[in-house]
């Protein structure tokens, strides 16, 4: 017997271990089928069959899907993904899979790599629970469902976008298993055991799931942790400046959308970090917390503290281009000074002058600090890519000056394409500074593997780094392919 048949016959050990989980009452309802039709099953619609059987369950179900942007893939590691595994922070702590993150050289037993797939497709089976049976719940209003189906496919997208940029090609399952049993082994088995899907069917998934809910999402809503127009017009210019070729006509007309949607700059800078001004007109999507035990952001405590050595320590070389660009508003916004003398060492920093993120300002207990996913000044300096790299170099310009004339700083001297593109570059660097962006930001532009490679640590000295084109990439999860026969290792793992 293969090493593949032995696989198969274990993952359908666990099928039908699945299957023994359930109750004889629920398992003999999952019998109760009709003869498959075009490879489709067709279960009972009883009413005892249906998923949710009202209103109320339904939102409780999409309350739940949101409640995932709690979790810990947004709490630590969106933060340690986007900027540790970028130049603009060191791994700190002293957790060994954060370390492989930072210095590019993960493996696919790595812990993090594992819980991050687990999280991000834990949520997308939740939105397709919700998406997938908002229809067939009695007692919603027409409109309100068109609501639901819009979030839930948002937050989907969103959860692809996030996957599909760190593992590249990646399995796409857009429905969930609600019947097991062995008549349907050969349309469960591929729905539990995919194959992944090409890069290109990813995104042209989550552009079908962004437009819907420009289509039927709400304008607004009561704060802006819930997916609006907004934020799905963001997202879409987001995911059309990551995709190969970048399609930077879409990607003007959607920072459009967002510009003429109602967003305004904070006046103040700090203002986005001094947690007085939460949901502001700036926001377009923010993690909302109460600060309560059952809703607190045990993360923020996570980038600062004294009671141990903290994660995303600030690097020498973003310090260095804040320094350069005499940028003192948003550093001192951005990073935080302590004295750490008698509580832990580090290669990167004196002790007496040790750097914190300083974007996370409530720390402590159950932290009601917000995290802020998506702002205008983001979409403003996209607009500016996309201006710039369809020749407008002084339209660029116009918005990269209009987010330094909010800090002060003078206007900026690049004046052709290629200038205004590192401008733009280092603007947005320099702006999002610990806000997840950066590491996806040189992915996407081109520039990740000249850049990380020549990383400069204190006193100007070289890190070291070797990023080349399969380090970009992820590994899938070692135990992912353990139990899926069908999946296949990235290159160079």
């Amino acid at each position: 017997m293969t090493t593949r048949m032995k696989k198969i016959i274990f993952n359908l050990i666990i099928l039908l271990t699945l299957a023994g989980m359930y109750s004889c009452e629920k398992f003999d309802k999952f019998l109760d089928i009709q003869p498959v039709s075009q490879g489709i099953a067709v279960t009972n619609t009883s009413a005892d069959s249906l998923v949710y059987k009202n209103d109320s369950e339904l939102e409780a179900a999409l309350s739940g899907v949101y409640d995932d942007f709690r979790n810990e893939y947004f709490s630590l590691d969106y933060f340690v993904n986007g900027d540790a595994q970028s130049d603009d922070a060191y791994a700190g702590a002293d957790n060994p899979a954060n370390f492989q993150i930072d210095e590019y050289v993960i493996d696919a037993t790595n812990t993090n790599v594992s819980r991050d797939w687990g999280y991000l497709y834990g949520t997308i089976g939740k939105a397709n629970s919700v998406y997938n049976n908002a229809d067939k719940t009695p007692g919603v209003d027409e409109t309100r469902k068109l609501q639901i189906k819009a979030e839930a496919a948002w937050i989907r997208a969103y959860m692809y976008f996030q996957a599909v940029q760190l593992w590249g090609d990646i399995p796409l399952q857009l429905t969930e298993v609600t019947t097991i049993s062995i008549e349907l082994l050969p349309e469960i088995y591929p729905q539990l055991f995919p194959a992944r899907a090409p890069k290109a069917e990813v995104y042209a998934q989550i552009i079908s799931d962004f437009e819907l809910a420009i289509a039927h999402a709400p304008v607004s809503a009561t704060h802006k942790g819930y997916v609006t127009k907004g934020a799905a017009n963001a997202m879409l210019a987001k995911v059309y400046a990551t995709i190969q070729p970048q399609q930077w006509d879409k990607v003007n007309q959607y920072c459009d959308a967002v510009i003429n949607g109602g967003y305004s700059l904070l006046p103040e800078y700090d203002m986005l970090w001094n947690n007085e001004n939460e949901n502001s007109s700036e926001a377009i999507f923010e993690i909302n917390y109460e600060g309560t035990p059952q809703s607190g952001n045990w993360g923020a405590s996570m980038f600062r503290g004294l009671d141990w050595k903290k994660f995303n320590t600030p690097s020498n070389d973003l310090v260095s281009v804040f320094d350069a660009e005499q940028d003192l508003i948003r550093k001192e916004a951005s990073i935080i000074y302590l004295d750490v003398s008698g509580k832990w060492s580090d290669p990167y920093w004196p002790q007496i002058t040790f750097p914190f993120v300083n974007k996370y300002r409530i720390f402590t207990g159950s932290s009601s600090q917000n995290y802020i996913l998506l702002r205008l000044a983001d979409i403003l300096l996209l607009k500016a890519e996309a201006m710039n790299e369809n020749g407008d170099v002084q339209g660029a310009a116009a918005l990269v000056n209009q987010i330094r004339s909010r800090v002060n700083l003078s206007n900026t001297i690049a004046s052709d394409k290629a200038a205004m593109k590192l401008a733009i570059e280092k603007e947005r660097r320099l702006e999002l500074a610990f806000e997840g962006h950066r590491y996806y930001d040189l992915k996407r532009t081109g520039r990740a593997i000249e850049v990380l490679n020549n990383v400069k640590g204190p006193n100007g000295a070289s890190l070291g780094y070797v990023v080349t084109v399969s380090r970009l990439l992820w590994p899938i999860p070692q135990a992912e392919l353990d139990k899926n026969t069908k999946l296949i290792q990235n290159e160079g793992y």
